[in-house]
């Protein structure tokens, strides 16, 4: 399997080559020439498999480079009992005859991007020694909260690494702070950025494409690589939960063989859902793809209106993991729509980074109402959803999980589609235990208490354990407190590396 830019279709690299780069020379982002074919009897086939055999038998067809033993090694690596607490890795939980919770928060920092972050540092380093890279890879990673801490998990310690965390400042929740500032390793850094999101993502990809810094960086034997969403390894990952929700289904009796699902996803930053997408364009049976936006209903506007304006108030909500307003796989999306028209890309990606907007073709845009549904939740629907559920089925969901919820509610609404659906449950609800206890007690509940009562008196209400993660950083020490503003944020790699 060969990849090439999103931005230049000409470029023909190995998924380790690309795994290794995470973003195009160009700016563009790596997707496959083509993509692979699953047939409905291999998804039966798939059925009677572990979470581990379900990801070898997708993940090997992405990437033909690694050997069997290689794979086998990172997945057996990256997906355990001990990291997840559960066999199942991504159980499916049934809501109701319709409604299937797929929870992707069973790992180390109780959020949907273990299930990429555990098995990246693994496909890196298979891929530096493939590559025959000798020098180090510095991981650089713009976290709007559970990237961050998820990849400083994975790349801890890891030999040939380092790994630089920048979150924006005062926009993550306090455990998600604290789950970053508290991070050990030799190899790791934190640091917040004075703004939000955008900027210290903007900030992130100013870094990869200055030619300038690069040659400065190579000079003293370190090559840049991400640990977003941008990169390919992050992404293909998370292709396989999508299959595997549907064979667990299957094999529980709960769907026929072949039969069409929905999915839906809270998105931000639009890698989760655009995973969907490909398992989708793959084989998997798909209906249609609910995306679920927060106040910052961007990528809402732009489903239904074929034009994408980030040109407008940016919100801090309690979903802070969705308040972006640049969804960057979107690109991937875009390319493939547009049936892989370069021209149409470039000419969109530069838009939106002149002038902060870009209107699709007519013809992608009815390719996308065809596939999509779009809608957005504030927070107070947020906090009515997670009520609502916990009084109808007794299941306490996160913010971004009612934010999916609150908007399934909707598209039900207009559609009246009867489909089975599955809904993608990114965090748990301990890492938001703030904004889940006023959902469920009032304010007044939670006034005065911190972090670690909270805790406490969510296991009491929900009857959940305190991931053990969480429980821990109570007696953690905090080790990292820099604040940069966004042109400050190479200087802060440069300190890092001891470099200038």
């Amino acid at each position: 399997m060969q990849y090439n830019s999103t931005r230049n279709s000409d470029i023909s690299i190995s998924s380790a080559e690309a795994i290794k780069k995470g973003l195009a020379d160009d700016g563009g982002l790596f997707v496959p020439k083509s993509f692979p074919e699953i047939t409905i009897s291999q998804i039966q086939k798939l059925a009677d498999m572990s979470y581990r055999e379900r990801a070898f038998e997708i993940l090997s067809l992405f990437l033909t480079d690694f050997t069997k033993e290689e794979l086998t090694d990172c997945i057996n690596k990256a997906y355990t009992k001990e990291k997840f607490e559960t066999d199942n890795i991504a159980p499916v939980y049934k809501l109701d005859d319709t409604s299937y919770i797929l929870e992707l928060w069973h790992g180390p920092t109780c959020a949907f991007k273990d299930m990429a972050l555990q098995i990246l540092p693994h496909l890196l380093t298979t891929s530096m020694k493939k590559t025959k890279e000798n020098g180090e890879v510095v991981i650089l990673v713009a976290t709007s909260g559970d990237t961050g801490k998820a990849a400083l998990e994975g790349f801890a310690d890891v030999d040939g690494t380092r790994i630089i965390v920048f979150y924006p400042d005062n926009s993550v929740s306090e455990i998600q702070k604290l789950q970053m500032i508290t991070q050990t390793g030799d190899n790791v850094c934190v640091s917040a950025v004075s703004g939000n999101f955008d900027d210290a993502q903007n900030g992130v990809k100013k870094i990869f494409t200055d030619e300038g810094y690069k040659n400065l960086l190579s000079g003293n034997n370190f090559k840049l690589s991400s640990a977003n969403s941008i990169n390919w390894g992050r992404l293909v990952p998370q292709i396989v939960y999508y299959f595997s929700a549907y064979c667990d289904m299957l094999a529980g009796d709960e769907i026929e063989l072949g039969e069409k699902v929905n999915i839906v996803v809270p998105t931000g930053n639009f890698g989760n859902i655009l995973a969907a997408y490909y398992a989708y364009k793959m084989g998997l049976p798909v209906n249609k793809f609910i995306c679920a936006s927060n106040k910052n209903s961007i990528l809402t506007d732009f489903i239904k209106t074929g034009t994408y304006d980030r040109n407008r108030d940016f919100y801090t909500t309690i979903s802070p993991s969705m308040d972006i307003l640049i969804s960057s796989n979107l690109e991937r999306l875009l390319y493939d729509l547009s049936e892989g028209d370069v021209s149409c890309v470039k000419k969109w990606m530069r838009e939106l980074s002149e002038n902060g907007r870009y209107t699709v073709t007519e013809d992608v845009k009815n390719k996308i109402s065809d596939l999509f549904y779009a809608d957005f939740a504030d927070d107070e629907e947020t906090l009515a959803e997670i009520k609502d559920c916990y009084e109808k089925y007794g299941y306490v969901p996160d913010t971004h999980s009612a934010v999916a919820l609150s908007v399934y509610k909707k598209y039900l609404s207009d559609k009246n589609d009867k489909s089975k659906t599955i809904i993608a449950s990114t965090a748990s609800p301990f890492k938001f235990n703030q904004s889940v206890l006023i959902a469920l007690r009032g304010c007044a509940f939670v006034a005065g208490k911190d972090e670690f009562t909270l805790l406490e008196e969510l296991n009491k209400i929900s009857g959940m354990d305190i991931p053990k993660s969480l429980a821990e950083l109570k007696t953690k020490i905090k080790i990292f407190d820099t604040v940069c503003d966004k042109d400050g944020m190479v200087q802060v790699v440069s300190d890092f590396l001891q470099i200038g």
